[in-house]
């Protein structure tokens, strides 16, 4: 079966999408119509580094870190009630840094581990025909404009390294569960991306110090312009917002609202049919008292295979 290179690489950018725990994500290409029935393989490295903005109880200033992370990702699309669909699976090992000053003091920590996997099923509610080899082939060459929706819902399992004694952990002890919805319109060579999505958290009973955290929802929104040259070649733009993980801890009610801007660069690049590489630069800012600088730069490769 061949596909259309666009189809390959709308996968690119899920990639390496893990960079730091509970980092916000600005991934484009998430809604693009996939022909049922076909696996999708691909692998990446980040290079993340940046400023921690913390709550001052936790006595640490001027902290930075430096991530490494290498992750993996497995999609398998299919048809569900005439509706085309697909499922994914992600894992991220991860070598970090972070540096500051505690107490006034010079500290120094390092974690290697894995990052926790996260589980992602996503329907397409209006557009994107369940469709496959020539007949998939034959609609997308007639579609010069076009509407999707999309309904999918993301969760991040509690199965990362966790220490309940560390204040930096790689995993977060709790489950992460992200209904989204998103709306992508095709002309010619452009597409159009929006996706609001919540990050609803679960309590994490083993917080530093023998504490029970618990988190208010996170809450963004985002969009995207794409633009592609030719088949096999294409170029994204995205913004981010965010807003909302207020914190209570044991009771104590934390003033640490999140809110952030996400911003990112990608270009992706299909080498053949069935294999495509993907570079991309992404950045956070806070806009509150407590939150994530950083910066990342990307690199990731899929391929594919069919039934």
């Amino acid at each position: 079966m061949k596909l259309n290179w666009s189809c390959l690489l709308a996968l690119l950018p899920i990639f390496a999408a893990t960079l730091a725990a509970e980092a916000q994500e600005l991934e484009p290409r998430r809604w693009s119509h996939l022909p049922t029935g076909t696996n999708f393989h691909g692998g990446g490295y980040a290079y993340t580094d940046g400023d921690l903005s913390l709550d001052p109880v936790l006595k640490i200033e001027d902290a930075t870190f430096e991530m490494h992370t290498v992750a993996l990702k497995y999609i398998r699309t299919f048809a569900v009630l005439g509706r085309s669909a697909r499922i994914d699976l992600g894992g991220a090992y991860q070598d970090g840094t972070w540096k500051g000053k505690l107490d006034g003091v010079d500290a120094r920590v390092e974690r290697n581990g894995w990052a926790d996997p996260m589980m992602r099923v996503a329907v397409n509610l209006y557009g994107a025909p369940p469709l496959k080899g020539q007949e998939f082939a034959s609609y997308r060459a007639e579609q010069k404009r076009e509407t999707i929706v999309g309904a999918a819902v993301a969760v991040h399992f509690p199965l990362g390294q966790y220490f309940d004694e560390k204040l930096i952990n790689l995993g977060n002890n709790r489950f992460t569960i992200r209904p989204q919805l998103g709306v992508v319109h095709n002309r010619d060579k452009w597409s159009f991306e929006l996706t609001g999505a919540a990050w609803i958290y679960t309590d994490n009973d083993d917080f530093f110090g023998g504490n029970k955290l618990e988190q208010d929802p996170f809450y963004t929104i985002q969009g995207h312009v794409v633009y592609r040259f030719r088949p096999g070649l294409w170029v994204a733009g995205g913004l981010a917002y965010g807003i909302g993980q207020e914190s209570t801890v044991d009771g104590d009610h934390k003033d640490d609202r999140k809110q952030n801007i996400v911003f990112g660069l990608s270009t992706g690049y299909s080498v053949t049919r069935n294999f495509g590489l993907k570079i991309g630069y992404l950045g956070t800012r806070a806009l509150a008292d407590t939150g994530l600088d950083f910066d990342s730069f990307i690199v990731g490769a899929t391929f594919f295979w069919s039934e």
